[in-house]
């Protein structure tokens, strides 16, 4: 069954088309078609704590766009969500509405605890074992969600008002870094081993900038010299050294930013890079569902 998933970020809009696939290994989401929009309704939300017209109107397009893609493909079930942008956006509400009168669409605003909790379960499809505890770290462009794993359950989960959009635009109060310095003293204890896996588009590219031999890690010192060396190039030394689009150019730094303090303040020397997101969540969700509603049938 083919499904589909809208994930409306801070930085950018993204439609994921895919089914869930099974072999004699593993369990994965195929990816059928993959389409990224780089909106950044944080530019106007940061700025204004609105979204002004001609955002708006391109993110009608969009959706749109995303709508038809939807129908080529056949999708049986599609499912639209927004995250920090349009949590902080004082016009929200006419926004969904004028989506779903021009569209069709349903666009759901999802909390930070929610869009963690669909994340995670896309971590279902790595088959890890009960026993190991693990953190996962997801950095947006409004915000940041940090989720911590023990024995197959999430025991604990923060989204931070921090991300990579946001610290563009100097939106970011300072306490946020003593904030997750104190949520992982809290609730992260760092005597016992723990995998760190990151989601999102920044570190997916950083992963593919630095990974040796399509390795699934990289390590903190190498994050920190790419940082190190981008911030003192200029946006168009970004772009064709590393062969980035302009909306990763400017966010890429920020995001490197807010993975290596994490990193730090875990006492980790590495991050793992699952290529997973919210859009894989969400398929998955749909996917158990639909296993769910097979049993009691």
């Amino acid at each position: 069954m083919t499904y589909g998933a809208i994930d409306v970020g801070t930085n950018a809009a993204r439609l994921l088309i895919g089914e869930i696939v099974k072999d004699r290994k593993k369990t994965f989401v195929k990816k059928i078609s993959y389409t990224r929009i780089p909106l950044r309704l944080g530019d106007d939300v940061f700025d204004t704590g609105k979204i002004s017209k001609q955002k708006l109107e391109d993110f009608v397009k969009t959706m749109k766009a995303f709508g038809l893609i939807s129908e080529i493909f056949e999708v049986s079930k599609l499912r639209a969500v927004s995250t920090s942008a349009m949590r902080e956006a004082k016009n929200a509400d006419k926004v969904i509405q004028k989506i779903k009168k021009e569209t069709g669409i349903d666009l759901e605003i999802i909390s930070g605890q929610e869009e963690a909790e669909l994340i995670f379960g896309a971590f279902d499809i790595l088959n890890l074992p009960v026993d190991v505890s693990f953190l996962v770290i997801d950095v947006g462009g409004g915000s940041t969600e940090i989720s911590l794993f023990e024995k197959g359950n999430l025991v604990a989960s923060r989204s931070f008002d921090v991300g990579t959009i946001r610290m563009l635009r100097c939106k970011v109060n300072k306490n946020v870094w003593t904030e997750i310095k104190e949520w992982i003293e809290l609730h992260v204890d760092l005597s016992d081993e723990h995998l760190i896996f990151g989601t999102g588009g920044n570190i997916n590219k950083v992963h593919k900038l630095l990974s040796e031999h399509n390795a699934d890690s990289i390590s903190l010192k190498d994050m920190r010299d790419l940082s190190d060396k981008l911030i003192t190039q200029s946006m168009e030394e970004r772009m064709s050294e590393y062969k980035l689009k302009p909306d990763r150019a400017d966010v890429i730094v920020p995001a490197l930013e807010i993975y290596t303090y994490i990193l730090n303040e875990l006492s980790a020397d590495k991050i793992s890079v699952p290529k997973m997101g919210l859009s894989d969540g969400i398929i998955n969700d749909f996917y158990k569902k639909e296993i769910y509603n097979e049993h009691v049938s």
